[in-house]
């Protein structure tokens, strides 16, 4: 298929996909360098090799894959023209993202109480690595969050409908884009050490 083909509603629906693709790929590369890092840093002499990841990630964890199921059943109900339940399951995602966050955080609150801090005397360079990822994935939840407040708004204002749901969906890809990448990051900061 031609990209310059189609109508300029259609041109405009591809470019904002591409640049959310741009945008992803770029995050991807991002979040890479910093597991790379992780990697090559591991082989030093300070490096704690017997860590285990705060009990809050592994809820996390949990929280952010229900908020990807929700979402999905956010777009089926919305598909179906069913707005209390496209409403129900959007709200849902939300307090999940919510849940998300406040678990990070309780998480960072367990590596605090284990005697590490981000920085300064009391920091070890495994637990900054930890918590400078965790963070900035965090930031990304964020960003999410807030795409999910405009999704949220231009429901109520009923901009979308089963044959108009661009930034519905360009907020959805992106939410589990970040679901995946924090699969990927608990994951990776679970079994390498």
């Amino acid at each position: 298929m031609d990209l310059t083909e189609g109508t300029i509603e259609e041109k405009n629906s591809r470019a904002k996909k591409m640049m959310l693709w741009f945008g992803i790929v770029s995050l991807i590369m991002s979040f890479m360098g910093w597991t790379s890092a992780f990697i090559v840093s591991s082989s030093r002499e300070d490096w704690l090799k017997d860590f285990q990841l705060p009990n809050a990630f592994i809820i996390s964890t949990v929280f952010i894959v229900i908020s990807s199921i929700t979402f999905v059943l956010a777009k089926r109900a919305l598909k179906s023209n069913n707005r209390q339940m496209t409403t129900i399951w959007l709200m849902a995602t939300l307090i999940l993202g919510i849940a998300f966050i406040y678990n990070q955080f309780l998480g960072f609150q367990e590596i605090i109480d284990l005697g590490y801090n981000f920085t300064g005397p009391t920091s070890n360079v495994t637990m900054s690595y930890i918590y400078l990822i965790a963070m900035v994935h965090i930031l990304h939840v964020i960003a999410g969050m807030i795409c999910l407040l405009v999704v949220i708004y231009n429901h109520f204002k009923q901009k979308y409908n089963a044959t108009n749901m661009l930034g519905f969906e360009l907020a959805a890809t992106f939410w589990h884009f970040i679901d995946v990448l924090w699969i990927y990051l608990f994951l990776f900061l679970y079994f390498v050490r």
